[in-house]
């Protein structure tokens, strides 16, 4: 038995040596959101490596409730680019595999998205690990700017600012708007109207999830503000009803002043409507200060995925990691992961992907295995509160609303505890 297991070591270690080691495919898959970066990675990692990614897209409405199904069923892909913010609660439910000591041993760990990971860590063991990155951001129309007497080039610092430059623009007639956000959208707001919120020092939870804090001064300043432009007009009526369908749309029909958006809207502007003259910049608090949420994927290993296959996945999570990889991604409508190298990921691209990109390193994401129930859901109490209190006709209302959310909230979470 000795001999024979000699002789197997000497055949496999010479296998290695020359390169013979079995290559391993493993199966990913991916939202369709991220169609626009995820092949090309894909392509350009099975072009140089023995192993191989079988990349499928999923439909992004879709892909949580079938990870979940599949991996219930034993049947789940070998790994996942997950949105993050559903991390926390495949990681409870156990269905990922530990992936600390790989993040780790990383030379650049302390440089990869703190954001992201903090989504990925649950139980101080890390889950999910830094893919692709977006930002929230505030973005201005510069011709209209210029047509309401404003400087084209000085994007608003602070929430007086930002209605102040609203009001000019809502000035130039009738079917123009200052700001514009989906009133009726409960991600969208957590992406865009939560950062107002952090930059003013409030919070949405602590205690890593058990503790809503809805209730807040600043929680209830930010929707005054809201309702205080919907109140003046700024905003057009179609955004009580908007669900998201018009997130981005609103802002490139050239008759809106200000919006808060992602940075995946800096490519989608440049090439559908290369005529706009559009600056960006960072979401402010109420006197100064900036927020951004910070959003994209993570990468996920199913816990059933073999030990066999987890070299191939890291050594695809390398290649995203690399310089080349973390251009490609950039090029494709992906945010660096890594801060290292982010400027040399972005160089010679549109100088405004810098902004979003700092805007992410600095910026949140609300930890909580319950965000479908608490924030996405289309009834949930999140936007319920925030589509009652932005189109309330008085301050009780406001108040009013608040105090269910954080009822219903706070329930939620302890009911799940």
């Amino acid at each position: 038995m000795k001999i024979n297991t000699l002789i197997s070591s000497a055949v496999i270690a010479a296998m290695t040596l020359s390169g013979f080691v079995q290559a391993e495919t493993f199966s990913l898959w991916a939202r369709s959101d991220d169609s626009e970066f995820m092949p090309k990675l894909v392509d350009a990692f099975n072009a140089k490596s023995k192993d191989k990614v079988e990349l499928q897209l999923v439909p992004t409405n879709e892909v949580v409730q079938k990870y979940a199904i599949a991996a219930a069923g034993g049947s789940a892909p070998d790994a996942l680019s997950l949105d993050l913010i559903y991390t926390p609660a495949f990681s409870q439910a156990g269905q990922l595999k530990d992936l600390t000591k790989f993040a780790k041993s990383l030379p650049y760990y302390d440089k990869l998205s703190k954001a992201h990971l903090s989504a990925g860590t649950y139980d101080g063991k890390i889950y999910g690990m830094p893919f692709s990155g977006d930002a929230s951001v505030l973005v201005w129309n510069k011709d209209l700017f210029k047509k309401a007497g404003l400087d084209p080039n000085k994007p608003p610092k602070n929430w007086a600012e930002i209605r102040a430059d609203a009001k000019a623009v809502s000035a130039l007639g009738p079917n123009t708007y200052g700001y514009y956000f989906s009133g009726n959208c409960g991600g969208c707001n957590i992406f865009t109207f939560m950062p107002l919120v952090w930059a003013s020092g409030g919070q949405l939870l602590t205690d890593g999830g058990k503790k809503v804090t809805v209730d807040t001064p600043q929680m209830k300043a930010a929707i005054r503000f809201y309702q205080g432009m919907v109140l003046d007009h700024l905003v057009p009526d179609g955004s009580k009803t908007d669900s998201g369908s018009n997130f981005f749309a609103a802002f490139a029909g050239n008759n809106i002043g200000i919006s808060p958006a992602g940075s995946f809207a800096i490519g989608a502007l440049n090439n559908q409507y290369p005529n706009l003259d559009y600056g960006v910049t960072y979401i402010p608090g109420e006197n100064g200060g900036t927020s951004s949420f910070a959003g994209g994927d993570n990468i996920i290993v199913s816990a059933g995925t073999s030990n066999k296959k987890m070299s191939a996945i890291e050594s695809f999570i390398k290649f995203a990691y690399s310089l080349e990889g973390q251009k490609i991604l950039a090029k494709n409508g992906s945010l660096p992961v890594r801060s290292d190298i982010a400027k040399q990921a972005l160089k010679g691209l549109d100088p405004r992907y810098q902004i979003a990109a700092k805007a992410m390193a600095e910026g949140r994401t609300p930890y909580t295995p319950l965000f479908n129930d608490l924030i996405n859901s289309t009834n949930g109490p999140w936007i319920t509160m925030l589509n009652r209190a932005f189109f309330a006709k008085n301050k009780n209302e406001v108040t009013k609303a608040i105090h269910v959310a954080q009822s219903k909230m706070q329930s939620i979470v302890d009911n799940a505890n």
